[in-house]
Parts: structure tokens; C-alpha cells; sequence
């Protein structure tokens, strides 16, 4: 009986606890908690280069449009000291160096896949500058030149405009001093061409290109190189590893383009030597763009010593003394310096 009474009484207590608490007694042990589901990395998309339906023929990189046979600009930029920076010359697909007066050099600057916003100071033209933008079936932009260039742009069918008689395509500056204050662009330039009923459509020279993401290994070590025009006229490019272009310096500073105040960047960079001959008092020259002759072709921070001679309209390298075996460009920009034979490349150009 007594055992009966103590039973009962746990029963009771059961149940008053349940009911003050609303929650059953547990009498059972509960399941182990499921582990967490682990936790998938999904890696980020790779960038993709972007993809281009043409290639522009004159630096070998992608292009919405078709550009292989559009007429080219070879606009003649002055760089005195007095017209630095220029505007417009990054945008350039290729620029030739050369002297023209004394001891300072000229840019000839070949204008097709990109338009720049404004280019100048434009400056004279040149028997030689006329043999180069001529390979190019360029349109020559120009405000004057020597007689000798003048007589013979007078005498043949080539598509010229020289500020001096077309000055409304073509404006100056307050910020600059004559003659170093002469502006255009490219809008302008292809109003004249229309105006003039010349060609919108050129012969283009061929280029062959290496692939995107070519690797170039063969060549000496050429990571700062200097060059001398002229013992007053010195230029140089330093390569930069990131970018992988070298980076324009002239009299010891970096050559921004004015347009953006970006220093000017050249993917390849092609050192050749020519004949140069003083023909008057005044320093014209004559100078031989058409050789062959050495020179150096330095990319990605080598150089490669080579030949060179004018090929199908343009200036190229060669690997090989029989000038047979052309080397390929990188594609991006290009930059040809033309120096003089004398006192010669050992003297005239410095890498490291």
C-alpha cells in the first residue's frame, strides 16, 4: 500500500510539472544535428579578351571595323621644343623619326585605325617624308615644305593638303607661338578629302604580325635605350615589364601626349641607319629611306640586330643578310627611328 501511495505520487508530480510547463518531459535522448552541407567555391569567371570581327591591317589588333582599305593620314608633326608636347601622336599606328633642319628631328605620323581628338603642331614637308607616306598611299597632310617637295607633289597625282592654300581645314592656337601653334583633325582632314574628290580607299602595304600573346626571347637584353639624332636632339625609351611597351623620354623627360598628358607608349620599336647629306645652308637634308642598311629591332626588352630595306612601299626588317627572311611585328603600335650613318649606330644608339 505504502509502495502503491509513492508511485502515485511521482505519477502527480509528472504530470503537475508537464502541465506548468507546457512541454512534455523528454524521456528519450535526442538525434545527433546533421553536419552543415559543405560550402562549394566556385572560382571567378575568367575575363576574356574581347572579341573582334577584323583586324586592322597597319598594327595587327582587333577592330569593330574593316579597315584594310581605308586610306590613311601621314601628318607632318613638328617637334621642336617650343611644339612639345604634340597632340595626337599616341593615337598614330606607326610614326617615323627622322631629321629634318640642323640638329631637329620631325614626326611622320601614319593616322588609320584610331582618331585622335586633335594633331599637331603640324609642320613642313619633306622629298623623304613624301617617299614614305607615298608606301602608304597616305594622304599627305603638310603646311609648306622645301621647294624640291613642293615641285614634286606639283608634278604628280599625289592626295596632298597643305595648310597654306586650305587653312579652313586647319586652325591655331592662342596658348602656342607661330609656327608652332597649327592644329587639325581627323574630321576636318576627311572633309577635305571629300571636298577635293580625293580617294577615301587605298593600296595598303602588308604587315605580318606575331600572335597576341607572343613571347619574344631571342635578342640582347633592351630594357633602356638612348638615342642621338643629333648632339643637341636626344631621345630614349624605357621599358616597361607591365605594360609591355617602351615608354617615350625626350631630353631626359617623359614625351606625354597633350591630348590625355599620357606618356607616349610603342609596342615595336624599329632602330635603323641611313645615308643623310646636308644640302644647303639652311640644313635641309637628304636622306636614303630606301637602303638596305643595319639596324635593331627591340620588343618586349630585347633587341635583335638586323637588316633593313624599303619592301612593298614600307621600310623592314630582316633576320637575314640576304634580306629574305622578314621578322614579324608584335601587334600594337610601331615607331621607326631613323638615324644617321654617321657617326653610326655604335655611337648613335644605346641599350642595356
Amino acid at each position: 500500500m505504502k509502495q502503491r501511495m509513492q508511485t502515485s505520487l511521482v505519477l502527480l508530480s509528472l504530470l503537475l510539472l508537464t502541465a506548468c510547463t507546457g512541454q512534455p518531459v523528454e524521456t528519450q535522448p535526442k538525434p545527433a544535428p546533421e553536419p552543415p552541407a559543405p560550402t562549394v567555391q566556385t572560382p571567378p569567371p575568367v575575363e576574356q579578351p574581347p572579341q573582334y570581327p577584323y583586324t586592322a591591317p597597319l598594327t595587327g589588333l582587333g577592330s569593330q571595323e574593316d579597315l584594310n582599305n581605308k586610306r590613311p593620314l601621314m601628318v607632318m608633326i613638328n617637334n621642336a621644343p617650343p611644339a612639345r608636347p604634340q597632340s595626337g601622336i599616341s593615337k598614330a599606328d606607326i610614326v617615323y623619326e627622322v631629321l629634318a633642319e640642323g640638329e631637329m628631328t620631325r614626326f611622320l605620323s601614319i593616322f588609320q585605325s584610331q582618331k585622335p581628338e586633335v594633331i599637331g603642331p603640324v609642320r613642313s614637308i619633306r622629298p623623304y617624308f613624301i617617299q614614305i607616306g607615298i608606301g602608304f598611299d597616305a594622304m599627305l597632310v603638310h603646311a609648306g615644305g622645301s621647294q624640291e617637295a613642293l615641285t614634286a607633289l606639283a608634278r604628280s597625282d599625289y592626295s596632298h593638303l597643305d595648310e597654306i592654300q586650305n587653312s579652313r581645314y586647319f586652325w591655331r592656337e592662342s596658348f602656342r607661338k607661330a609656327p608652332h601653334n597649327l592644329y587639325t583633325k581627323p574630321e576636318l582632314l576627311e572633309q577635305a578629302m571629300q571636298d577635293k574628290n580625293m580617294r577615301a580607299t587605298a593600296e595598303l602595304p602588308h604587315f605580318t604580325f606575331l600572335p597576341q600573346d607572343a613571347v619574344i626571347t631571342e635578342g640582347e637584353p633592351a630594357t633602356k635605350v638612348d638615342l642621338t639624332f643629333h648632339s643637341l636632339n636626344k631621345a630614349g625609351f624605357v621599358y616597361d615589364e607591365k605594360e609591355k611597351k617602351y615608354m617615350r623620354f625626350t631630353a631626359g623627360k617623359p614625351h606625354v601626349d597633350l591630348t590625355d598628358n599620357k606618356q607616349i607608349a610603342v609596342t615595336n620599336l624599329l632602330v635603323i641607319s641611313t645615308k643623310h647629306r646636308v644640302l644647303d645652308s639652311e640644313g635641309r637634308r637628304q636622306v636614303d629611306v630606301v637602303g638596305p642598311g643595319d639596324g635593331y629591332l627591340l620588343q618586349q626588352g630585347r633587341a635583335k640586330k638586323i637588316k633593313w630595306k624599303r619592301s612593298g612601299g614600307v621600310i623592314r626588317a630582316y633576320a637575314d643578310a640576304a634580306l629574305t627572311e622578314e621578322l614579324p611585328l608584335l601587334p600594337g603600335n610601331t615607331w621607326v627611328e631613323i638615324l644617321p650613318t654617321s657617326p653610326g649606330l655604335a655611337q648613335s644608339l644605346k641599350f642595356q
